[in-house]
């Protein structure tokens, strides 16, 4: 199995020929995959990488697996989808919201080949869209959450105020203060995916306030690290189990597990029936999974998230029913009500409780 960074494949089968090394085979499908931050975050960016490795253990030397580590959501995004195209991919993963344009650009200069991206919504006959349903996992993070705190004051490290992450901000707030009726939140706004120094500085900030269970939509453990130099503080693992921190600070995780999605789609790819399509799996599809709730957290608490996660699984319960308020006091969802896939990719408002604004 061929597997190694674009950055020494870029140049193709020509610069293979010069350097004595095998050409790849002409039916051998080419993945790329192009990342926010590097394969080592522990996170986000882990996490997709461990779902390559897992769809290049699945297809054997039947496909060649690329990535590109530690593109900006810039400039740098067209010229590194760019490289990767005449490199010979014949199928391109773009893992970050911000990448979208960049992503519909390529897709329009390089018609012949397949482009795939993550958390956005804009499409073409050779571009599809995939996400998940990662509010289903901070409803449980935010059940988990409420009954931990003994401060009743729990944070929330946020990364950039899109649709998906107003929703973890939501959901994890309603849902610590179902189960906790005095239960505060303090947000953070990060302004970054991936920057540990910037992720413990607001870790500690939030500490400080008297924070004392950490939530975070950011991708690297050093929260986790400084929740653990405090002591007395819990964290959940993000986007990946982040297990070094087990049994505490970090007592449960949200793990978005990519691995049986690029396998179909690479399946798909390889089929012949590869189609435009627009994804947004949750608990039911397994693209989102909770990790090990510890034993730190107690016996009948671990039993009622894991009822939850039941019931979200089985479709049973959805975490927007109403009846939800905005933040201003106005209705948004009736008794009963649930919100609409349409609803919540728009969301751009906090709901009541929450004190502070989304930035713009």
């Amino acid at each position: 199995m061929k597997r190694r960074t674009l950055l020494t494949t870029g140049a193709g089968a020509a610069a293979a020929a010069t350097l004595g090394l095998p050409a790849r085979a002409q039916d051998t499908p080419k993945i790329g995959f192009i990342y926010i931050g590097p394969v080592g975050d522990g996170g986000w960016t882990y996490q997709h990488d461990q779902g390559r490795l897992e769809a290049a253990a699945h297809f054997g030397d039947a496909i060649e697996t690329i990535y590109q580590e530690n593109v900006p959501e810039s400039a740098d995004a067209i010229r590194a989808l760019s490289q990767m195209a005449l490199s010979g991919a014949d199928l391109i993963f773009t893992t970050s919201f911000g990448y979208m344009e960049a992503t519909v650009e390529a897709a329009q200069q390089f018609p012949d080949v397949k482009f795939e991206h993550a958390t956005g919504y804009m499409r073409a006959d050779n571009l599809a869209t995939y996400d998940s349903r990662f509010y289903e996992g901070r409803a449980i993070e935010g059940l988990i959450a409420g009954h931990m705190t003994k401060s009743n004051k729990i944070g929330y490290i946020g990364s950039f105020p899109i649709p998906e992450v107003i929703q973890g901000i939501n959901s994890s707030f309603l849902h610590a203060k179902k189960v906790n009726p005095d239960i505060e939140m303090v947000v953070i706004w990060a302004y970054t995916w991936f920057d540990p120094a910037k992720e413990a500085d607001a870790a500690k900030a939030m500490i400080e306030q008297g924070v004392d269970v950490i939530l975070q939509h950011t991708d690297s453990t050093a929260p986790q690290a400084a929740a653990e130099e405090a002591g007395g503080v819990y964290t959940f693992g993000q986007a990946s189990d982040m297990a070094a921190f087990k049994p505490e600070p970090r007592i449960s995780s949200i793990i978005d597990n990519w691995g049986p999605y690029y396998i179909e789609r690479i399946q798909a790819l390889i089929d012949g029936t590869w189609e435009s399509t627009a994804t947004w799996g949750g608990m039911a599809e397994g693209h989102v999974v909770i990790g090990e709730i510890t034993d730190v957290v107690p016996a009948e608490v671990k039993a009622e998230a894991e009822e939850m996660i039941a019931a979200i699984t089985s479709g049973e319960y959805h975490p927007f029913t109403g009846p939800i308020m905005k933040q201003d006091g106005s209705v948004w969802l009736e008794e009963g009500e649930v919100a609409t896939d349409e609803m919540l990719l728009g969301l751009d408002f906090y709901v009541e409780g929450l004190t502070g604004e989304i930035p713009s």
